[in-house]
């Protein structure tokens, strides 16, 4: 099968095309013929980085979000069958990712696509989606009247947490760029904060009148959180899936909780994800599809920033 794949860390110039063995499913795995995967932050950092934190190995193929056909099942795989259309966030510590033609996955983790989405759709959710989830749903339990604060709402992850805190029947107030706002608000935004001309926290609390929102979700890192702090109610809750600087002791005059947030996979959670998509709850937002051979293009653009929505690979 066709791949790309990097035989040692490194900057985007790492990538290439080879001819890999094509994986064999074990009794409870499936073997998909993929149509399409995305890029993730998580796969440029595993690509850069020597020590190879996450147990992938080289020669590596990339890649946690995969889309496709089912080939073939294992013997003791009963809920899928041959040329049923799926989605899924793969399991690639010690194994393989989804840059490639074909991939072998456990089947737990792996759910039928709804019928509405295409290929490149389904394939920019998994790992956005639950990683959004973790924060707004498991940590926030965000409910209906709750202010949930949003950081980067045109983002892979934002973008989809700023749609389900809406379907939770939240209040969303995000940040973004002016040229993203009318996108941002068709996500479900009901206030859009341009962090380049007001500071954010000043407006958070001007917008709830000086309450606080209930939340914040980062998603960009720095000192996102620790403002974020001052803008947040007592006795609220903070999410990151990033790094923090500075000073967080100003949450515990607050009596706030902050959760780092490192997505698990779940078939409760992918199902979930699913069943969203269905009821038009939520809908994958993608800023560029690429084929399998420009990984390397795609990667470099997810490294610049800027991106509305997520960068999607066609095989």
């Amino acid at each position: 099968m066709k791949a790309m794949i990097i035989r040692e860390f490194g900057g985007p110039e790492k990538f290439e095309l080879a001819d890999m063995p094509k994986p064999v499913p074990g009794p409870h795995q499936v073997l998909v013929k993929l149509r399409a995967s995305s890029v993730n932050p998580v796969d440029f950092k595993i690509r850069m980085y020597p020590s190879n934190w996450a147990g992938v190995p080289v020669p590596a193929i990339l890649g946690y979000d995969g889309a496709g056909v089912v080939e073939a099942v294992g013997a003791l795989v009963t809920h899928l069958k041959p040329g049923d259309e799926v989605f899924y966030c793969a399991r690639i510590h010690g194994r393989q990712g989804t840059y490639a033609e074909y991939h072998v996955e456990d089947a737990e983790i792996v759910v039928k696509k709804p019928a509405h989405l295409s290929f490149e759709e389904a394939a920019s959710l998994p790992l956005a989606g639950m990683t959004a989830w973790d924060s707004i749903v498991t940590f926030f339990q965000t409910k209906p009247g709750d202010t949930v604060l949003i950081h980067a709402g045109a983002g892979g992850v934002g973008s989809l947490a700023v749609q389900m805190a809406k379907a939770a029947g939240a209040r969303v107030i995000a940040t973004g760029r002016k040229e993203n706002e009318a996108l941002i608000r068709g996500l479900g935004a009901d206030e859009v904060i341009d962090y380049r001309t007001v500071k954010f926290e000043d407006e958070v609390n001007r917008l709830t009148g000086g309450k606080g929102a209930d939340a914040a979700y980062d998603t960009v890192g720095g000192d996102t959180i620790t403002r974020s702090i001052t803008c947040v109610r007592p006795y609220g809750r903070l999410a990151t899936i990033t790094s923090v600087e500075g000073s967080i002791n100003g949450m515990q005059s607050r009596n706030q909780s902050l959760y780092f947030s490192f997505m698990e996979r779940t078939e409760a959670k992918i199902r979930a994800l699913a069943t969203l998509a269905e009821r038009r709850q939520i809908r994958p937002l993608v800023d560029s599809v690429y084929p399998l051979e420009k990984v390397a293009d795609a990667h470099r653009k997810i490294e610049a920033g800027g991106m509305k929505g997520k960068l999607v690979v066609r095989i």
